[in-house]
């Protein structure tokens, strides 16, 4: 924004009827108000807000009192139309067709310039609230100007950001995804960014408490029991200590015999013939 700071010439006004015009339904002025926008349209846009109503904002124009050229002024201009801050369009004056060029400091989706058209906006607007995913995006063309993202792109990428925030990724995160090792030339940064979100989404993180089970606590011993198993209230070694022995088995009456054969035989120390 040190850019928008500079001092420049008075700015020449257009001719009646033409020039710029604000929509008239703004926020007072503040620091952040061009934020989003990479540093050179930020610059220009800043520059435009503060000349005066119906002054010339043609590229010509614009050539002669800022630094850029018209080229470099042309691809500004769209860039801040896309991102919703300028309008242009014919209208009839006087029986003559001329075009008109609106300006509005606050960012405007296609439904409120749609309505503003008509005459049909509010008049008291809010600052959108801005989440952390879209102040991010924003500010994605400072880190790198390839990947600079309007203001619709930056509301239709937000949710693919907020997912990366779900699973504990951290801005830097983020930055790196969507910055390192880009191709030399970037022909449509949105495209690129929302591949890349989901292609390098991380993995769910594994949290400490949903891995660790419900502990217990047996009702004879107090002892703690991290297997889930007191089902009866229980812990398996105080339920197995209570558990009554289990009854002999009765054995056929020959094999209790040849038992027997074998006890005497044993105790004469002479084998017994089963």
């Amino acid at each position: 924004m040190a850019d928008a700071e500079l001092s420049f010439p008075p700015h020449p006004l257009a001719n009646p009827g033409y020039g710029k015009r604000s929509t008239g339904y703004e926020l007072p002025r503040s620091a952040t108000d061009f934020a989003h926008l990479p540093p050179r349209e930020a610059a220009i846009a800043a520059y435009i807000d503060r000349v005066p109503e119906g002054s010339d904002i043609s590229v010509k124009t614009l050539a002669k009192q800022l630094p850029y050229g018209q080229c470099a002024l042309r691809t500004a201009l769209n860039r801040i139309q896309r991102a919703g801050h300028l309008r242009r369009g014919r209208e009839c004056l006087d029986g003559r067709w001329i075009t008109r060029t609106w300006f509005s400091r606050t960012p405007r989706d296609v439904t409120w310039w749609a309505a503003f058209r008509r005459g049909d906006v509010p008049r008291e607007p809010k600052r959108p609230t801005r989440s952390r995913a879209y102040i991010l995006l924003a500010a994605l063309g400072r880190t790198n100007s390839a990947m600079s993202l309007s203001h619709a792109e930056c509301h239709a990428l937000a949710p693919l950001v907020e997912e990366w925030f779900a699973r504990d990724a951290e801005e830097s995160d983020v930055l790196r995804a969507l910055t390192a090792g880009l191709p030399p030339y970037v022909h449509h940064p949105a495209a690129m960014a929302r591949r890349r979100l989901k292609d390098k989404l991380p993995p769910e993180p594994i949290r400490r408490d949903a891995a660790i089970r419900r502990i217990l606590e047996c009702a004879e011993c107090g002892a703690p029991d991290f297997t889930d198993s007191l089902t009866d209230g229980h812990c398996r070694p105080c339920r197995t200590a209570q558990s009554p022995a289990p009854p002999p088995t009765a054995l056929p009456a020959d094999r209790v015999r040849a038992h027997a054969a074998q006890a005497r035989a044993a105790l004469r120390g002479q084998p017994a013939g089963l």
